[in-house]
């Protein structure tokens, strides 16, 4: 027992809370010390506080968080100036954002192997064409020669990977932001471990906080002990650092380059319901076999060069190299990925155009729906012009102050004419836009700053395709499970306003 306890308080995950804890003790105590001793130290930090507000207020970025830096700069001028320049000027977060840009400049050469269609689908979807061009112009190409199956809940989803990863004859990749023991990975473990025995190639990938608590210190050198690759995304270290933020928040399986999985399930047993910690988890995802699986896999590719330092051979792992793909299928597809470090905000910009283009009606699904006035305010106009705007978010919460945030836009959509929907039967964490019978969007991108502006993400846009319908007969049966929620239901009384208001100043942050 005693063995145990010290395992516990001086193992890995243990340690780095402590070290976090003391660097903000330690920074605490030097600005109240140093406050007290000598005002000339604190004049100085005023001064430098004041070059940094104007700094905040001239650079480019998202408003919001530079109004939430400005505010704790000007609010608390010694801490604040401290903590910023703590938290904004490192050597390291500069390597991080160019090891990013590298692994993406390479992957951007190989991407494109299996061709763009963009003359093609601009002819055929000219209301379209903005959003073909704008993606085509990060690198995102449009594809046809693609089926897709959409996949409503976890369960489904699972079902069909297993079938996937049985079918692999050259390769797997798997990416995930959380792979937890239990039942689901028990079972892709076991397939993943009989697949590398045969000879395919395996790699996994996951990303440290996602998965921080829920697999063991030797999980990496099992995977090795059984022929499988493993990486860790951006290992979390005891640093008060800004490129913490930056978390893998992707899922992508690539199964030969053929066959490619996104969306919004986790390796982690709530995701296909064995466990229920917020009643029934409501996910979903989408599987791409043909041509756009080939964008997916590349992202992985960029992914691990990344992570791994090692410079992946894109000819290699190009499955119709030899053999032209001849899958066919309906409408055209632009697989994506958003980055933090470069200051193209594509998840935001794509969503915004789906926004500013519908015309008979947007749905949307998201866990949580923290948003900047700038697609509050697109929100609100479709809804004032006409746009049969629903929004469903979770009725149960998964974080408090997170959910409370949420609710607090409520109020302001619903005057526009948005409905909002809560779904009643525990935890919605799909990702999905849909409207007008044409387009859709499944991925990994939440209505929130951090999948926003901060996370590494990834989707895919459907055009003109049945899984748009798809997704819009699966919404209509997520409301009729859904409580309406009504603008009674939004008076707050005083203090819930300030608490509101105080929620929403730091929403950058959660």
């Amino acid at each position: 027992m005693k063995h145990r306890v010290l395992r516990s308080v001086f193992n890995r995950k243990m340690l780095i809370f402590l070290l976090l804890l003391l660097q903000i003790a330690a920074l605490v105590f030097i600005v109240v010390a140093q406050s007290l001793k000598s005002w000339l130290f604190g004049f100085l930090l005023s001064v430098i506080g004041f070059i940094i507000a104007v700094r905040i207020i001239v650079r480019r970025g998202e408003s919001a968080y530079k109004f939430t830096w400005l505010f704790v700069v000007i609010i608390f001028p010694v801490f604040g100036t401290l903590f910023y320049l703590l938290f904004n000027y490192q050597s390291s977060s500069k390597r991080f954002s160019e090891g990013v840009r590298n692994s993406e400049e390479h992957m951007r050469k190989y991407i494109n192997l299996a061709g763009s269609d963009l003359e093609t689908a601009v002819k055929k979807h000219p209301e379209f064409s903005i959003n073909f061009r704008y993606l085509e112009k990060c690198s995102f190409p449009v594809f046809s020669g693609t089926e897709a199956e959409y996949l409503p809940i976890g369960e489904q989803m699972f079902a069909e990977l297993k079938l996937a990863l049985e079918s692999a004859e050259k390769y797997i990749f798997m990416e995930y932001f959380i792979v937890r023991e239990g039942d689901m990975w028990r079972e892709i473990f076991e397939i993943l471990k009989k697949k590398a025995e045969q000879g395919v190639i395996v790699k996994v990938m996951y990303d440290d906080i996602g998965s921080f608590f829920g697999l063991p210190k030797n999980f990496r050198t099992t995977l090795k002990k059984y022929k499988i690759e493993c990486a860790v995304f951006n290992p979390f270290r005891p640093f008060l650092i800004s490129m913490q933020n930056n978390r893998d928040h992707r899922k992508i399986t690539s199964v030969d380059g053929k066959t490619a999985f996104t969306g919004g399930i986790n390796i982690s047993d709530e995701y296909i319901n064995k466990i229920s910690p917020f009643g029934h988890w409501k996910d979903s995802g989408v599987k791409l076999h043909g041509k756009a699986a080939w964008a997916l896999t590349s992202m992985f590719l960029q992914m691990w060069e990344f992570a791994t330092r090692e410079k992946p051979d894109y000819d290699f792992f190009y499955p119709y190299k030899d053999t032209p793909c001849t899958v066919k299928g309906a409408g055209f597809f632009q697989p994506y990925m958003d980055s933090p470090t470069d200051a193209e905000d594509v998840g935001e910009h794509v969503y915004m155009q789906i926004i500013n283009n519908a015309r008979d009606y947007l749905y949307i699904t998201t866990p949580y729906l923290i948003i900047d006035d700038k697609m509050l305010g697109a929100l609100a106009l479709a809804a004032k012009s006409g746009v049969d705007v629903r929004i469903v978010t979770p009725h149960v919460a998964d974080k408090k102050f997170v959910h409370a945030t949420t609710r607090s836009y409520y109020m302001e959509l619903i005057e526009a004419g948005v409905t909002i929907y809560e779904y009643t039967e525990g935890f919605i964490h799909a990702k999905t836009f849909v409207s007008d019978d044409k387009i859709a969007v499944v991925g990994t991108t939440n209505l929130d700053f951090r999948s926003l502006y901060l996370h590494f993400e990834c989707g895919v846009v459907i055009y003109d395709n049945p899984v748009v319908a798809a997704v819009r007969d699966d919404f209509n049966k997520i409301i009729s499970v859904s409580e309406k929620v009504s603008a009674a239901q939004c008076k707050a009384k005083f203090f819930k306003r300030i608490w509101q208001a105080f929620l929403r100043l730091f929403a950058p942050l959660m």
